[in-house]
């Protein structure tokens, strides 16, 4: 497994983490669909959440979350419409989330301040209905 892979990795157990500490019961881990996988599916009370996992060491190329091009959205929509009919989910709604897990602080000095806030953990930020997905 290579280093990219490897923080990955990491970074959706942490997510996981976060969101079973949040009160969210995860269904799912990488769930395979289609040709792709869905990183995690929770349930958030009564609404079945897709989350998307972005994982990085640095902001040298932007947020994580600025990472999630159009193409990546419509595949996103399309794998948890694929997830809802293969799993015959009903009387749930949907929503798509996206958690950004960052391992290390950014290289430029405007963002010292998530060593601080961070105390050498990953900075995990959620954004939820982060983005329409028309499920």
């Amino acid at each position: 497994m290579d280093a990219r892979q490897n923080i990955g990795l990491h970074g959706e157990k942490e997510a996981a983490s976060f969101l079973r500490q949040r009160g969210y019961k995860i269904l799912d881990r990488r769930a395979r669909v289609l040709n792709g996988d869905i990183d995690i599916v929770a349930l958030d009370n009564r609404t079945v959440v897709f989350v998307e996992v972005r994982s990085r060491t640095n902001t040298k190329h932007g947020h994580p979350v600025e990472t999630i091009d159009l193409r990546k959205k419509r595949r996103i929509i399309l794998l948890a419409n694929a997830y809802i009919k293969q799993h015959r989910i009903k009387n749930y709604s949907y929503r798509i989330d996206v958690v950004t897990v960052l391992f290390a602080m950014s290289e430029s000095r405007h963002n010292t301040w998530w060593l601080w806030r961070a105390k050498n953990r990953p900075v995990i930020e959620h954004f939820q209905n982060a983005f329409d997905g028309n499920i």
